[in-house]
């Protein structure tokens, strides 16, 4: 088979396109056919030598990639015969593997895709999917809410407005370009703004001291005019902060309105016997019936190098995905 090997780390130009021995599964495992593999911002970081989640550094040369869909074409001992021949979509945990032509999993972590869904949508769901689910929790909105959500041309951000706007919110989408405030109007937004263009914020005005709901992955100055137009007792749901770190003396970090929804607390409040399963269940489950579809950017499998660099450098929009 075909895959990106990563023999040193480093920059995006050390992941090279190479023919490898073909995976075999083992006992209870499935190798899949893989139609699209995910790619993460935590993929570039461990592409550079960083720990980051994982419990240790990769050992290499590896085979990076955690997310994968496709149609299971062997199963290792024991398996369940069923799986053969299924379209399925699987999270690798921290099992590298993912960028290839064939990938090997534990059958306990495939689902099966919905009808509806291509390969690259269902690893999307999976990914950022799962993560939106998780978001929500904190916050659930409904009718009577407005819903502000910046960088809302992202894969998260686009599940976002939609779950908001299919729960009755009045939903503003911030974006950075006409291109991507295009979409996020595309998108079921009843307001996208350029955070880019001079005088954004004048553009908020009429909404200060209505907003009920900023869901956050962005920080800096975006996120510290979002906050300043919360109602009293609305919410600022922290997710990440591409523009700027956050620490205790972050300006727009309030007590009693922010929440870091990042970590334990958001698989504590998912339940059941697999958290994470429960919120990739959700996600597939939104996406089955139609309510949320993901955006996707898609790249060649040959074009991994390009795609992280894009990604480190926000040049995506939506979750980025190889396809062999």
């Amino acid at each position: 088979m075909h895959a990106i090997r990563l023999h040193a780390f480093g920059p995006a130009e050390n992941l090279t396109y190479e023919e490898v021995e073909d995976p075999t599964p083992g006992p209870g495992q499935v190798r899949i056919a893989v139609r699209a593999a995910g790619v993460h911002l935590l993929d570039t970081a461990l592409r550079e030598g960083q720990r980051g989640p994982a419990p240790a550094p990769a050992t290499l040369p590896t085979i990076p990639g955690r997310e994968v869909a496709g149609t299971v074409d062997a199963l290792g001992d024991g398996t369940p015969g069923h799986w053969l021949g299924k379209r399925v979509v699987a999270h690798l945990g921290f099992a590298p593997g993912g960028y290839a032509e064939l990938a090997v999993t534990d059958a306990d972590r495939l689902h099966e895709i919905p009808e509806r869904l291509d390969f690259a949508q269902a690893v999307a769901m999976i990914g950022t999917g799962r993560t939106a689910m998780g978001i929500v929790q904190f916050a659930e909105p409904g009718p009577g809410d407005v819903v502000l959500v910046p960088a809302a041309a992202g894969g998260i951000g686009t599940l976002l407005v939609q779950y908001a706007k299919n729960a009755g919110a009045t939903v503003i989408g911030l974006a950075g370009g006409p291109e991507k405030t295009a979409r996020v109007t595309a998108n079921g937004a009843d307001l996208a703004v350029d955070y880019r263009a001079p005088g954004w914020e004048d553009r908020l005005a009429a909404h200060e001291g209505k907003v009920t709901i900023v869901y956050d992955g962005v920080g800096g100055d975006v996120a510290r005019t979002a906050v300043g137009l919360l109602a009293p007792g609305g919410k600022h749901v922290v997710f990440g902060w591409s523009a700027e770190g956050i620490d205790a003396d972050s300006p727009y970090l309030v007590d009693g309105v922010s929440v870091n929804v990042l970590g334990p607390e958001m698989l504590r409040r998912a339940g059941g016997p697999n958290p994470v399963r429960t919120l990739e269940l959700r996600a597939l489950d939104q996406a089955a019936a139609g309510h949320l579809t993901p955006a996707v950017h898609r790249f060649p499998l040959t074009d991994a190098a390009k795609a992280h660099r894009a990604l480190e450098n926000r040049g995506t929009t939506g979750k980025v995905v190889l396809e062999p």
